[in-house]
């Protein structure tokens, strides 16, 4: 694992403590990288949201059976994926 360094003024770094505190995270890394995943989290459902609305614009078209077999079978891969890498 990689290590980042940086810089809180004094009120953050209360705040972190204090999270630290309450049992919940054994370490300000283990807070930051919460932090993180979270941020993660969110920008791929806002980029979710993005293209479901662009897809609701657009004009509307039918799958066939076999389209939808790989488009399942695309999604179970990047959700086994996901679920391996973390």
């Amino acid at each position: 694992m990689e290590s980042m360094n940086i810089s809180l003024p004094e009120p953050l770094k209360q705040f972190v403590d204090a999270q630290i505190s309450t049992g919940r995270y054994s370490s300000a890394s283990e807070y930051v990288r919460e932090l993180i995943r979270s941020d993660e989290k969110r920008k791929a459902e806002d980029q979710l949201e993005a293209l479901l609305l662009t897809g609701l614009q657009g004009e509307a078209t039918e799958f066939t059976p076999d389209e939808w077999k790989t488009i399942r079978k695309e999604a179970l891969a990047k959700l086994k994926a996901r679920q391996n890498g973390r």
